[in-house]
């Protein structure tokens, strides 16, 4: 799956787990599923981050780190 299509899982289970009629034993095989999405997802943000640390990086190898400020959407 694409990072993209897991953070639509992920938005479809939260929204699973917040209906009053979803049951027990299906919430915490959501919960597991969202559990391990999160930590996929983390490991590819970490990864993206150096990616973006290295390609700012200046003449001198020495790395310079910059907020991000974007929104996630495109301007």
């Amino acid at each position: 799956m694409s990072f993209e299509s897991d953070l639509r899982r992920m938005e479809e289970i939260t929204d699973l787990l917040r209906k009053e009629d979803t049951g027990l034993e299906e919430s915490i095989k959501l919960y597991e599923e969202a559990s391990e999405l999160g930590r996929k997802l983390t490991k590819t943000l970490t990864e993206i981050q150096r990616k973006v640390e290295k390609v700012v990086s200046d003449n001198e190898n020495e790395l310079e780190t910059e907020e991000w400020k974007g929104d996630g959407e495109d301007d």
